[in-house]
């Protein structure tokens, strides 16, 4: 069978890459079948031992099982993100509820979790070193969490709601993609994408072409509810087209509908945690965060909210008085905010943001400002293999090397959006680290960026520089974590953590010396003007109510759903009428500033890993203002500070408590004035 099925032998390229070349979709299922039962008979030899439980004979024993499958997982579901062809869908729709019954299998294991409990019991007296002591913490922990504890009974229906929950979040985010398929935008005149860009209008003619519509135009989704176009179409109709079709998303009815899909989810979650103790599904996750409780989030995001939403509103007259000294006023509505943001901003900084587009060449941004960033803070070097092909002729493969000429692994980038990849940015790793295994890391990064035409540069917005070098910033992560168990590997942190360290690496998008490098005009390599570089750090708190209050509108409803209990969950709710009550509960009901992201298409919560826990950027924003706070304090750029942040907080990836390696890093715990000072919210 191995012969015949790649994904059952050792790939012959470098650092374990999946020979994707080699791959097809046939051979999917038949690997996660002989993965599954690979790993249930290495799970059986250490339930079956006699003898009594050791580190060695447990705790390495599982964390060595269930390879196979984790290489074949990762493998596909890189492809099932980026990649989601019907047939791929498909595959992925019969692997749901398989995947999750192997899982609860193992993490509900009677034998196993008994075994573990002994160790955890006795782990202070048998001589651990702090990381082997911490992964019995851990899987003791984690275990007990899942449900390992209850009764046969309870685990039947335990394993059941997983299950189906695993369906019901695959249907949502395949709903997702076909409606945001469906609901692109066509234009057949020009002249009604007034104000976008040359390669604007380039990549939304390409997109046209791509689906047989010669000689129009096609505007392409954005994940959450706005798109970068609002900010510069000047025909107000079109910019309403644009808009309204993001926020029907998902609310249709119809195939597509995602509101049944998500008042059922929303429903088992809710058993599922009164199943396992909790009175609600965010208590459940929560519990195991850094957070604690949902009461703790809901104190941080209504601390927030009110200055938050006071800034807004000061927006919003300054918006509302701009359009009323036009010849022919009108109300602001939700469409216009971007558009005559961006006039404000103009006539209080003298800055158009649309302008720079020419100063950032994505090539440029991503070798003379995200790698040159890296190399200066950490001595890491990027060299591009172009003899190593990925899942898509898209994806561009690099070798990463150390400061000392070492290897640490692959970075993946695959930039475009297409049809076939899911809305927003991601990253994930396709190999993790380890010590145990003797591996080293592949990480990829995903964005969604208009390809131009053929020729054509690719000219990035400032927001997609910004995501450019946030989602390095968890790249990073996955490539510095340097552990022995891949329990620990990459990003395998702490949910509301684990955005911290992408969120730090955005404060070098403005660093002088990296600015300077990476923004230079694409017709004649002149740098970005300096006074254009004082306004655009002049202008870094401008818009932040509206940036704020979008941004919590939507973690409060993650909140909201899923601080129901079960009786509540369970009753017939209206998807639109449970929004507006809860925004209106939090003061965030301004039906000028949307929530980034509406119920039918939270991808996040509702097929994402974010479920109760969206909050977590805020509260990982946190740790992120006092960190930028440090390294502006400590000389900023330099080696010293960059090998201090890798050593105490990326190299640990998730072997150690993550707020004690915050400590160990920063000397204190993070204070949270930094962040109000950034978001103008200190007053």
């Amino acid at each position: 069978m191995a012969n015949e099925n790649p994904l059952l032998s050792a790939s012959p390229l470098p650092y374990g890459l999946p020979d994707y070349a080699a791959i097809r979709p046939q051979h999917y299922l038949p690997a996660f079948h002989a993965a599954f039962d690979a790993q249930r008979g290495e799970i059986s030899a250490i339930t079956r031992l006699r003898a009594r439980p050791t580190f060695e004979n447990t705790m390495v024993a599982l964390e060595s099982s269930g390879r196979l499958l984790g290489e074949v997982a990762r493998t596909f579901y890189t492809v099932s993100s980026a990649d989601s062809t019907p047939e791929i869908q498909q595959i992925e729709e019969t692997l749901a509820p398989l995947m999750s019954a192997h899982q609860d299998s193992i993490q509900l294991d009677a034998d196993l979790y008994r075994r573990i409990k002994t160790l955890h019991e006795q782990r202070e007296d048998l001589g651990l070193d702090a990381e082997q002591r911490y992964l019995v913490e851990r899987h003791f922990r984690e275990m007990s969490h899942a449900g390992a504890g209850l009764d046969d009974a309870a685990k039947e229906r335990l394993t059941a709601l997983n299950q189906r929950l695993s369906t019901l979040t695959n249907t949502f985010e395949k709903n997702l993609l076909r409606d945001t398929n469906e609901l692109a935008v066509i234009f057949d005149d020009v002249a009604e994408l007034d104000g976008l860009a040359e390669g604007e209008l380039s990549a939304a003619a390409q997109a046209a072409a791509d689906h047989g519509l010669e000689g129009r135009w096609m505007v392409t989704l954005t994940l959450f509810t706005g798109h970068p176009y609002l900010s510069t179409m000047t025909n107000r109709a079109s910019r309403k087209r644009i808009l309204d079709a993001s926020r029907a998303r998902g609310s249709r009815d119809g195939q597509n509908d995602n509101r049944p899909v998500l008042r059922e989810i929303v429903k088992l979650r809710a058993e599922r945690a009164a199943l396992l103790g909790y009175n609600s599904h965010a208590a459940y996750v929560t519990s195991d965060e850094t957070a604690g409780s949902p009461e703790a989030v809901h104190d941080l995001l209504r601390r927030l909210a009110v200055p938050a939403a006071r800034n807004a509103s000061r927006e919003q007259a300054a918006l509302q008085a701009i359009i009323d000294a036009e010849p022919e006023p009108f109300p602001l509505e939700a469409h216009d905010w971007p558009f005559y943001t961006e006039r404000v901003r103009a006539a209080e900084y003298d800055l158009d943001r649309s302008a720079l587009r020419p100063w950032f060449e994505a090539e440029r941004v991503l070798r003379d400002g995200v790698f040159h960033a890296a190399t200066e803070l950490y001595g890491i070097t990027f060299e591009e293999r172009g003899d190593l092909a990925a899942y898509h002729p898209d994806v561009r493969v690099f070798e990463v090397r150390d400061a000392d000429g070492s290897t640490l692994g692959l970075f993946l980038l695959d930039l475009y959006t297409r049809d076939t990849k899911r809305g927003g940015a991601w990253m994930n790793s396709i190999v993790l680290q380890s010590r145990l295994r003797g591996t080293q890391s592949i990480v990829v990064n995903n964005l969604n960026v208009p390809k131009p035409a053929d020729g054509r540069p690719t000219l990035l917005t400032l927001d997609e520089v910004t995501t450019l070098f946030h989602e390095f910033g968890h790249a990073l992560h996955g490539l510095f974590a340097t552990v022995t168990y891949p329990h620990f590997a990459g990003t395998n942190v702490f949910r509301d953590f684990v955005e911290f360290p992408s969120q730090v690496n955005e404060m070098w998008i403005y660093w002088p010396e990296i600015l300077d490098t990476y923004a230079r005009h694409v017709e004649t390599g002149e740098p970005l003007p300096r006074d254009v570089v004082e306004k655009l750090r002049a202008s870094e708190a401008f818009n932040q109510g509206f940036a704020t209050s979008e941004y919590l509108a939507a973690a409060w409803l993650d909140q909201a759903w899923h601080s129901l209990d079960a009786e509540a969950a369970a009753g017939d709710l209206d998807v639109a009428a449970f929004e507006a009550a809860a925004l209106s509960d939090i003061g965030l009901n301004n039906p000028v500033v949307p929530t980034r992201y509406s119920s039918t298409y939270f991808a996040h919560v509702f097929s994402g890993g974010y479920s109760a826990g969206y909050y977590s950027y805020i509260w990982s924003e946190v740790l992120d203002a006092d960190t930028v706070e440090w390294f502006r304090d400590n000389g900023g750029l330099q080696r010293a500070n960059g090998e201090r942040f890798r050593d105490r907080l990326l190299g640990v990836g998730g072997s150690k408590d993550p707020l004690e390696a915050y400590r160990d890093f920063r000397g204190r715990d993070a204070e949270i004035q930094p962040l109000l000072e950034r978001r103008g919210l200190a007053g």
